[in-house]
Protein backbone atom coordinates (compact mmCIF):
# COMPACT_ATOMS: atom_id res chain seq x y z
CA UNK A 1 0.00 0.00 0.00
CA UNK A 2 1.81 3.05 -1.07
CA UNK A 3 1.77 6.19 1.32
CA UNK A 4 1.39 9.45 -0.46
CA UNK A 5 0.87 12.97 1.73
CA UNK A 6 -1.50 15.28 0.03
CA UNK A 7 -1.29 18.84 0.77
CA UNK A 8 -3.74 21.62 -0.35
CA UNK A 9 -7.31 23.09 -0.40
CA UNK A 10 -10.92 21.52 0.19
CA UNK A 11 -14.12 23.09 -0.10
CA UNK A 12 -17.59 22.83 0.77
CA UNK A 13 -19.69 22.97 -2.67
CA UNK A 14 -23.26 23.87 -3.88
CA UNK A 15 -23.42 21.96 -7.06
CA UNK A 16 -26.24 23.66 -9.34
CA UNK A 17 -26.87 22.03 -12.66
CA UNK A 18 -28.75 24.02 -15.66
CA UNK A 19 -29.97 23.16 -18.83
CA UNK A 20 -26.76 25.31 -20.04
CA UNK A 21 -24.64 27.82 -18.48
CA UNK A 22 -25.92 31.50 -17.88
CA UNK A 23 -25.80 33.99 -20.78
CA UNK A 24 -24.15 37.31 -19.35
CA UNK A 25 -28.03 38.93 -19.60
CA UNK A 26 -30.89 39.45 -17.25
CA UNK A 27 -32.87 36.32 -17.12
CA UNK A 28 -34.11 33.72 -15.03
CA UNK A 29 -33.03 30.30 -15.56
CA UNK A 30 -34.56 26.86 -13.24
CA UNK A 31 -32.01 24.10 -12.05
CA UNK A 32 -32.22 20.28 -13.19
CA UNK A 33 -30.97 19.68 -9.70
CA UNK A 34 -29.08 21.28 -6.90
CA UNK A 35 -27.00 19.66 -3.79
CA UNK A 36 -24.18 20.16 -1.68
CA UNK A 37 -20.68 18.38 -1.48
CA UNK A 38 -16.95 18.10 -0.44
CA UNK A 39 -14.93 20.07 -3.26
CA UNK A 40 -11.21 21.08 -3.57
CA UNK A 41 -8.34 19.36 -5.99
CA UNK A 42 -6.61 18.37 -2.87
CA UNK A 43 -9.66 16.60 -1.30
CA UNK A 44 -10.50 15.29 -4.97
CA UNK A 45 -6.90 13.28 -4.87
CA UNK A 46 -7.12 12.51 -1.79
CA UNK A 47 -10.18 10.27 -2.22
CA UNK A 48 -9.27 9.14 -5.41
CA UNK A 49 -6.02 7.84 -4.34
CA UNK A 50 -7.69 5.73 -1.46
CA UNK A 51 -10.13 4.51 -3.43
CA UNK A 52 -7.12 3.36 -5.29
CA UNK A 53 -5.66 1.60 -2.41
CA UNK A 54 -3.34 4.35 -1.35
CA UNK A 55 -2.89 4.98 2.07
CA UNK A 56 -3.49 8.65 2.14
CA UNK A 57 -2.71 11.59 4.54
CA UNK A 58 -4.10 15.67 3.57
CA UNK A 59 -3.00 18.03 5.47
CA UNK A 60 -5.04 21.33 4.43
CA UNK A 61 -7.07 24.64 5.59
CA UNK A 62 -10.77 24.44 7.05
CA UNK A 63 -12.98 26.86 9.28
CA UNK A 64 -14.68 26.81 12.48
CA UNK A 65 -17.76 26.54 10.80
CA UNK A 66 -20.49 23.80 9.61
CA UNK A 67 -18.89 23.28 6.31
CA UNK A 68 -15.33 22.76 7.78
CA UNK A 69 -17.01 20.31 10.06
CA UNK A 70 -19.12 18.69 6.78
CA UNK A 71 -15.23 18.26 5.12
CA UNK A 72 -13.22 16.71 8.10
CA UNK A 73 -16.57 14.35 8.60
CA UNK A 74 -16.55 12.95 4.94
CA UNK A 75 -12.79 12.68 4.40
CA UNK A 76 -12.59 10.89 7.52
CA UNK A 77 -15.46 8.46 6.86
CA UNK A 78 -13.68 7.81 3.50
CA UNK A 79 -10.41 6.55 4.79
CA UNK A 80 -8.13 9.47 4.57
CA UNK A 81 -5.85 10.43 7.47
CA UNK A 82 -6.89 14.23 7.68
CA UNK A 83 -4.63 16.78 9.55
CA UNK A 84 -6.80 19.49 9.27
CA UNK A 85 -5.69 23.29 10.41
CA UNK A 86 -8.81 25.58 11.83
CA UNK A 87 -8.94 28.96 10.91
CA UNK A 88 -11.22 30.80 12.35
CA UNK A 89 -14.35 32.28 10.38
CA UNK A 90 -15.49 30.07 6.84
CA UNK A 91 -14.15 26.98 5.27
CA UNK A 92 -13.88 28.03 2.10
CA UNK A 93 -16.68 27.39 -0.46
CA UNK A 94 -18.22 27.21 -3.86
CA UNK A 95 -21.06 27.71 -5.73
CA UNK A 96 -20.55 25.82 -8.93
CA UNK A 97 -22.70 25.69 -12.25
CA UNK A 98 -22.94 23.11 -14.40
CA UNK A 99 -24.76 22.17 -17.69
CA UNK A 100 -25.48 18.44 -18.59
CA UNK A 101 -22.63 18.55 -21.46
CA UNK A 102 -19.68 19.24 -18.84
CA UNK A 103 -19.45 23.07 -18.66
CA UNK A 104 -18.71 24.69 -15.19
CA UNK A 105 -18.27 27.84 -14.03
CA UNK A 106 -16.95 27.77 -10.13
CA UNK A 107 -18.16 30.58 -8.25
CA UNK A 108 -15.59 31.62 -4.88
CA UNK A 109 -18.42 31.79 -1.95
CA UNK A 110 -15.88 31.94 0.88
CA UNK A 111 -12.42 31.80 1.33
CA UNK A 112 -10.75 30.60 5.15
CA UNK A 113 -8.28 33.53 6.42
CA UNK A 114 -4.95 32.25 7.72
CA UNK A 115 -2.04 34.69 7.61
CA UNK A 116 0.41 32.30 8.77
CA UNK A 117 -0.01 28.27 8.01
CA UNK A 118 2.10 26.47 11.51
CA UNK A 119 2.92 22.81 9.98
CA UNK A 120 3.14 20.94 13.02
CA UNK A 121 5.58 17.84 13.81
CA UNK A 122 2.62 15.46 12.69
CA UNK A 123 2.80 16.83 9.13
CA UNK A 124 5.95 17.02 8.57
CA UNK A 125 6.15 13.31 9.56
CA UNK A 126 3.90 12.32 7.31
CA UNK A 127 5.44 14.09 5.07
CA UNK A 128 8.46 12.40 5.09
CA UNK A 129 7.60 8.91 5.75
CA UNK A 130 5.38 9.03 2.22
CA UNK A 131 5.95 7.99 -0.46
CA UNK A 132 5.02 10.98 -2.90
CA UNK A 133 4.30 14.28 -1.80
CA UNK A 134 1.32 15.97 -4.00
CA UNK A 135 1.19 19.66 -3.20
CA UNK A 136 -1.08 21.54 -4.39
CA UNK A 137 -1.17 25.39 -5.42
CA UNK A 138 -2.28 27.31 -2.19
CA UNK A 139 -0.46 29.64 0.02
CA UNK A 140 -0.94 26.91 3.16
CA UNK A 141 0.57 24.39 1.18
CA UNK A 142 3.94 26.13 -0.64
CA UNK A 143 6.00 25.69 2.34
CA UNK A 144 5.80 22.37 1.85
CA UNK A 145 7.96 22.33 -1.26
CA UNK A 146 10.99 22.43 0.62
CA UNK A 147 9.93 20.66 3.11
CA UNK A 148 9.73 17.73 0.61
CA UNK A 149 12.61 18.45 -1.08
CA UNK A 150 14.79 18.24 2.80
CA UNK A 151 13.02 14.73 3.09
CA UNK A 152 13.85 13.49 0.05
CA UNK A 153 10.68 12.91 -1.11
CA UNK A 154 9.30 12.75 -4.58
CA UNK A 155 6.86 15.99 -5.31
CA UNK A 156 3.91 16.01 -7.78
CA UNK A 157 2.66 18.94 -8.52
CA UNK A 158 -0.59 19.73 -10.76
CA UNK A 159 -0.84 23.26 -11.81
CA UNK A 160 -3.92 23.22 -13.38
CA UNK A 161 -4.64 25.66 -16.25
CA UNK A 162 -1.05 27.32 -15.74
CA UNK A 163 -0.10 29.56 -19.13
CA UNK A 164 3.41 29.06 -18.91
CA UNK A 165 4.39 32.56 -17.39
CA UNK A 166 2.34 33.22 -14.11
CA UNK A 167 4.77 33.62 -11.36
CA UNK A 168 2.16 32.44 -8.68
CA UNK A 169 2.78 29.02 -10.02
CA UNK A 170 6.28 28.96 -10.53
CA UNK A 171 7.93 27.40 -7.04
CA UNK A 172 5.50 24.62 -8.01
CA UNK A 173 7.13 23.96 -11.41
CA UNK A 174 10.26 24.25 -10.20
CA UNK A 175 10.27 21.96 -7.49
CA UNK A 176 7.88 18.94 -8.91
CA UNK A 177 9.12 16.11 -9.83
CA UNK A 178 6.16 14.73 -11.51
CA UNK A 179 4.48 17.87 -12.81
CA UNK A 180 0.60 17.88 -14.47
CA UNK A 181 -1.35 20.92 -16.00
CA UNK A 182 -4.01 20.81 -18.00
CA UNK A 183 -4.36 22.29 -21.76
CA UNK A 184 -6.66 25.23 -21.04
CA UNK A 185 -3.68 27.91 -20.73
CA UNK A 186 -1.59 27.14 -23.53
CA UNK A 187 -1.82 26.45 -27.69
CA UNK A 188 -0.55 22.76 -28.44
CA UNK A 189 2.39 23.80 -29.92
CA UNK A 190 3.22 25.54 -26.73
CA UNK A 191 2.45 22.78 -24.50
CA UNK A 192 4.24 20.11 -25.86
CA UNK A 193 7.48 22.66 -25.95
CA UNK A 194 6.64 23.37 -22.15
CA UNK A 195 6.33 19.69 -21.58
CA UNK A 196 10.09 19.21 -23.15
CA UNK A 197 11.27 22.12 -21.68
CA UNK A 198 10.16 21.04 -18.19
CA UNK A 199 11.73 17.34 -18.93
CA UNK A 200 15.01 19.41 -20.16
CA UNK A 201 15.28 20.89 -16.93
CA UNK A 202 15.23 18.11 -14.77
CA UNK A 203 11.20 17.34 -14.36
CA UNK A 204 11.33 13.70 -14.23
CA UNK A 205 7.65 13.44 -15.66
CA UNK A 206 5.64 16.44 -17.68
CA UNK A 207 2.09 15.46 -18.25
CA UNK A 208 -0.83 17.15 -19.61
CA UNK A 209 -4.81 16.29 -19.95
CA UNK A 210 -6.33 17.56 -22.93
CA UNK A 211 -9.96 16.55 -22.04
CA UNK A 212 -11.45 14.33 -24.91
CA UNK A 213 -8.09 14.43 -26.84
CA UNK A 214 -6.45 12.42 -24.24
CA UNK A 215 -3.85 13.07 -22.20
CA UNK A 216 0.50 13.84 -23.39
CA UNK A 217 2.89 13.21 -20.91
CA UNK A 218 6.89 13.84 -21.61
CA UNK A 219 9.92 11.85 -20.31
CA UNK A 220 13.60 11.63 -20.79
CA UNK A 221 13.12 8.96 -23.84
CA UNK A 222 10.41 11.47 -25.73
CA UNK A 223 6.65 11.74 -25.69
CA UNK A 224 3.51 9.41 -25.19
CA UNK A 225 0.02 9.81 -25.60
CA UNK A 226 -3.02 7.96 -24.59
CA UNK A 227 -6.44 8.36 -26.14
CA UNK A 228 -9.50 9.24 -23.62
CA UNK A 229 -11.23 6.16 -22.33
CA UNK A 230 -14.37 6.43 -23.39
CA UNK A 231 -17.55 7.40 -21.47
CA UNK A 232 -20.70 6.70 -22.03
CA UNK A 233 -22.47 9.07 -20.51
CA UNK A 234 -20.80 12.19 -18.43
CA UNK A 235 -22.80 12.60 -15.09
CA UNK A 236 -20.42 15.01 -13.95
CA UNK A 237 -16.82 16.51 -14.95
CA UNK A 238 -15.96 17.62 -10.92
CA UNK A 239 -12.66 16.02 -9.94
CA UNK A 240 -11.89 13.86 -13.12
CA UNK A 241 -7.89 15.50 -13.98
CA UNK A 242 -7.61 15.05 -9.77
CA UNK A 243 -8.78 11.38 -10.51
CA UNK A 244 -6.73 11.29 -13.67
CA UNK A 245 -3.30 12.35 -11.80
CA UNK A 246 -4.24 9.60 -9.26
CA UNK A 247 -4.51 6.89 -11.20
CA UNK A 248 -1.13 8.17 -13.37
CA UNK A 249 0.47 8.29 -9.45
CA UNK A 250 -0.34 4.89 -8.05
CA UNK A 251 0.09 2.74 -11.37
CA UNK A 252 3.47 4.72 -11.38
CA UNK A 253 4.44 3.93 -7.61
CA UNK A 254 3.46 0.34 -8.61
CA UNK A 255 5.91 0.11 -11.20
CA UNK A 256 4.00 0.88 -14.15
CA UNK A 257 5.75 2.78 -17.14
CA UNK A 258 5.07 6.24 -18.90
CA UNK A 259 2.31 4.64 -21.04
CA UNK A 260 0.52 2.18 -18.81
CA UNK A 261 0.25 5.09 -16.32
CA UNK A 262 -1.49 7.18 -18.69
CA UNK A 263 -3.49 4.92 -19.36
CA UNK A 264 -4.46 4.03 -15.79
CA UNK A 265 -4.79 7.78 -15.70
CA UNK A 266 -7.32 7.98 -17.98
CA UNK A 267 -9.48 5.12 -16.95
CA UNK A 268 -9.95 6.64 -13.40
CA UNK A 269 -10.48 9.70 -15.07
CA UNK A 270 -13.01 8.46 -16.80
CA UNK A 271 -14.60 6.26 -14.20
CA UNK A 272 -14.82 9.68 -12.36
CA UNK A 273 -17.12 11.17 -14.83
CA UNK A 274 -19.29 8.70 -15.02
CA UNK A 275 -19.85 9.48 -11.15
CA UNK A 276 -21.37 11.97 -9.55
CA UNK A 277 -18.85 12.72 -6.90
CA UNK A 278 -15.48 13.64 -6.97
CA UNK A 279 -14.24 9.95 -7.21
CA UNK A 280 -15.77 6.91 -7.84
CA UNK A 281 -17.12 4.36 -5.63
CA UNK A 282 -16.80 6.29 -2.86
CA UNK A 283 -19.79 6.23 -0.98
CA UNK A 284 -21.65 9.14 1.21
CA UNK A 285 -19.53 12.03 -0.61
CA UNK A 286 -22.76 14.49 -1.15
CA UNK A 287 -24.34 15.33 1.91
CA UNK A 288 -27.57 13.69 0.47
CA UNK A 289 -29.31 13.43 -3.02
CA UNK A 290 -30.04 16.37 -5.11
CA UNK A 291 -32.72 18.10 -4.80
CA UNK A 292 -34.92 18.81 -8.07
CA UNK A 293 -35.82 16.67 -10.92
Amino acid sequence: MPEVFVAGPVSWNRLVVLDRLPEPRPHTAFARSHRTALGGTSAGKALNLAALGASVTLRTVIGDDEAGRAIADVLTAAGVELIAEVAPGASEQHLNLMSPRGGRVSIYLELPELAHPRHDDRALAALADADAAVVDLAEHSRPLLAAARRAGVPVWCDVHDYDGVAEYHRDFVEAADHLFLNDDGMSEPELVAFLAGRVAAGTRTAVATRGAQGATAAVRSGLHHVPATPVERIVDTNGAGDAFFSGFLVAHLAGADTPTALAAGASQAARCLGSPDLAPDVPGLASGPPSGS
